[in-house]
């Protein structure tokens, strides 16, 4: 099949044709154009539009070359057709004479697969009738002109409904954001408030009107208020996601400046090249309160029901006690007997045999403490600034810590351990709470969470509070079972968490800091294998 060449159909066409240029020019040109304009193609291909063309010689104060270079800046930029103004255009003729053109300029974008301009089409419609005169284009342009005000005034009219669809829409989406129960905190790419909910006025405390134009750390207690500046920083720098699309537990403050746990989602839209944060928050303080009495009573119920159980257990294992204890009872008094009558062998042997049933005694009382004190959980590496975090959310849920200062320290270092999150986090919900109820009539209330390694294998959490330290005979018995320092304790909760503790393979010690207050110690595993050693040692267990 042969090829067509269209270079000469295009010239060809009987339509009058300029391919321009993105830069605007002339590359092409159709036969009927430059019959009807009486040029010559080598006039007009490889120059500037603006050069190669002019504007009519025969009319003062026209601007054509300038109508068409906005016009074809306006293709460029918006990419698509640009329609010129009906214009009256004299070509002289041959024979010198002037013949009038009524002409309506067409300026039509050719995209490549980018989307971009690489070529212009140049189209121009020839609206004279041959033998009439120049009254006949003034008719023409007229009518032009008049069809050009109606598609105007059409246009304004529809602009004007999808306005007033715009504007039920956003009265709409407003009626939606200010009943909706989840407060709404929308911020800038530099953390400065832009809109700010009804619910999140209920929540915080603050007006709209208060809050606009202030950094949304505001709302935030510290240490989280000084660092979620650096958190967007370092957001910016380099995606990594720490809340933003994820949600976390977090801890929000109020106008009064009282603190409650929150679930905060974020989300992320670029407008106009700049980011903007939209946050969902949701006060948590009923349900974390529910779940932690819900999660106290689950934890005595299962300790009452393995009690209730080892009661069980222990009828029938009193027999078993009993053999191995009468059995000694028995081989002691054997042994007196032959020590009297002066037969240190076989005295030796029955000690011997004595001793065996004390282990085996000491194997059925071990068994029994094992079944009551085990605890179920599946443990896993997880990062401790999320735990305490979390947790220190939970341990302020319904409780006053109006005026407490907290300081979280996570050190790079000891930044995870190899636990059960929920375990250790009841652990620290217990340790907070019991230092922010010691500190309730202290004249200075600073709560310090730290992180810190203890060895290779051991990272160590210290909680630190400002409160009356601890007595010197309550320290001693401190993690006994029903021994407690709350008028109304049972003196239950610590001993549980030193079993918790201990169940992972670490410690939990106490002891009162040189400055006053107290400080509680725990140290856990950095991974898995670790528990399963002899522990931390010595230096585990010395107190902070």
């Amino acid at each position: 099949m042969q090829t067509p060449d269209f270079r000469f159909l295009f010239e060809s066409v009987p339509g009058l044709y300029l391919v321009l240029s993105s830069d605007f020019e002339i590359v092409a040109a159709s036969n009927a154009y430059l019959s009807a304009t009486r040029t010559a193609r080598e006039d007009l291909v490889g120059r500037s539009v603006f050069d190669a063309l002019r504007d009519n010689p025969g009319d003062r104060g026209e601007t054509v070359i300038e109508n068409l270079r906005l016009s074809l800046e306006r293709v460029v930029e918006l990419r698509r057709p640009d329609a010129m103004a009906l214009r009256k255009y004299d070509i002289r003729r041959p024979d010198g004479g002037i013949e009038v053109k009524c002409w309506s300029p067409l300026n039509t974008p050719v995209l490549n697969d980018a989307g971009e301009v690489c070529f212009i089409l140049h189209r121009i419609d020839d609206m004279a009738v041959p033998g009439l005169g120049s009254e006949t284009a003034k008719d023409v342009l007229a009518r032009e002109q008049q069809i050009v005000i109606d598609q105007l005034r059409t246009a304004n009219e529809s602009l004007a409904k999808s306005h007033a669809v715009l504007q039920q829409n956003e009265a709409r989406l407003h009626s939606i954001l200010e009943t909706v129960p989840d407060a709404m905190v929308v911020i800038d790419e530099n953390g400065i408030i832009r809109s700010f909910s009804a619910a999140a006025e209920r929540l915080f405390g603050h007006t709209a009107d208060e809050a606009r134009g202030r950094n949304v750390n505001m709302l935030m207690p510290s240490p989280y208020r000084e660092e979620h500046d650096r958190y967007l920083y370092r957001y910016h720098a380099t995606g990594e996601r720490r809340i933003i699309g994820i949600g976390r537990i977090v801890v929000g403050q109020r106008k009064d400046g009282t603190t409650f746990p929150m679930e905060l989602a974020v989300g992320e839209v670029m407008l106009e090249g700049k980011r903007e944060y939209t946050g969902f928050v949701r006060d948590i303080t009923q349900r974390t309160e529910s779940e932690r009495r819900l999660q106290a009573v689950q934890g005595e119920l299962v300790h009452v029901s393995r009690l209730t159980e080892m009661g069980q257990m222990a009828a029938g294992l009193a027999h078993e006690l009993n053999q191995p204890l009468a059995a000694i009872g028995n081989y002691v008094a054997a042994c007196r007997k032959l020590l009297d009558g002066d037969k240190r062998e076989e005295a030796m042997s029955a000690a011997k045999k004595a001793g065996e049933q004390v282990k085996r005694a000491g194997e059925i009382i071990r068994r029994l403490r094992d079944f009551v004190t085990r605890g179920d959980g599946e443990k896993g590496l997880e990062p401790l600034a999320r735990v305490i975090e979390e947790a220190t959310a939970l341990g302020f849920a319904g409780i006053n810590s109006l005026g407490v200062k907290v300081e979280l320290r996570v050190a790079p270092e000891a930044s995870a351990a190899f636990i059960d999150r929920i375990q250790i986090q009841q652990v620290l919900v217990n340790l907070i709470r019991n230092a922010l109820e010691a500190m309730s009539n202290a004249g200075r209330r600073e709560l310090v969470i730290a992180t810190a390694p203890r060895d290779a294998d051991w990272v160590e959490i210290r909680v630190s509070d400002t409160g009356p330290g601890l007595d010197g005979d309550v320290r001693e018995k401190l993690f006994q079972p029903f021994v407690s320092t709350k008028a109304g304790g049972m003196g239950v909760g610590l001993s549980i968490c030193r079993s918790i503790v201990e169940a992972h393979g670490g410690d939990l010690i106490a002891g009162n800091n040189e400055a006053g207050g107290a400080t509680f110690s725990m140290t856990l595993p950095r991974a898995p294998g670790v528990a399963g050693l002899s522990g931390p040692g010595a230096t585990a267990r010395k107190p902070a």
